[in-house]
């Protein structure tokens, strides 16, 4: 299987106080992943490495998408996160514009330039997650459960080999949470490679897959 994240003996600090320590594991082409943890446990800081937005204090190999996380230049990063796909817990939609204006808006600073591809783009997108009629609402007019599928169109905007899902269900009702894991997991049967920070380990009982658990400062599987 093909690799998408490999980290191996890596060491992950916050504000000088280490969180993690010695992480190892791998991730493949189309896996879903669960990453499960108290709060505070350091499950964020981990997903955050992976996008550069935090640096790992150290370690043997910490690499994504080809991307070598221990020596990696400011101005690679921007190619990094072109091809990961991040879905926050609270949305982080821009709340001036319509939902067609928040695609736009990415697809335009990651360098598309035709305004037919862009428009192609997000139809693609919002038919992929359900929300083809939703284009032209603004981000208030949405409930959770509508923010959040716009917020995963929006992180496959650019076909991502890999999307992080930070607590993506943490502000949703258990329904439509149930909804939003079923969506994800529907993505890496496509191909995409999925981890989701979890702390609902109903939904984990309801959709199978490989859990990797955050405690004691270490990263351990099942």
């Amino acid at each position: 299987m093909e690799s998408i994240v490999e980290y191996r003996n890596v060491d992950i600090s916050r504000a000088e106080r280490v969180v993690l320590k010695n992480v190892s594991f791998t991730l493949g082409k189309g896996e879903f992943c669960y990453l499960v943890g108290r709060v505070g446990s350091g499950k964020s800081s981990l997903m955050k490495t992976m996008y550069a937005e935090v640096a790992p204090a150290g370690g043997e190999k910490a690499e994504v998408l080809g991307f070598n996380l221990l020596d990696i230049r400011r101005r690679q990063i921007p190619m990094l996160r072109r091809k990961t796909g991040i879905v926050f817990q609270d949305f982080q939609l821009l709340q001036d514009r319509a939902v067609k204006g928040n695609l736009r808006f990415v697809l335009e600073a990651t360098g598309w330039k035709g305004k037919g591809d862009i428009e192609q783009r997000i139809e693609e997108v919002l038919a992929e997650v359900g929300m083809a009629n939703k284009s032209y609402k603004m981000p208030h007019e949405l409930s959770g459960g509508e923010q959040q599928r716009i917020v995963i169109a929006r992180a496959l905007l650019n076909k991502p080999a890999l999307i992080l899902a930070d607590e993506p269900t943490g502000n949703l009702d258990p329904q439509t949470g149930y909804h939003i894991v079923k969506l994800l997991h529907q993505l890496a049967s496509e191909g995409h490679t999925v981890l989701m920070a979890t702390h609902n380990l109903a939904l984990v009982e309801e959709f199978p897959g490989r859990v990797l658990r955050c405690e004691d400062k270490q990263l351990v599987e099942g």
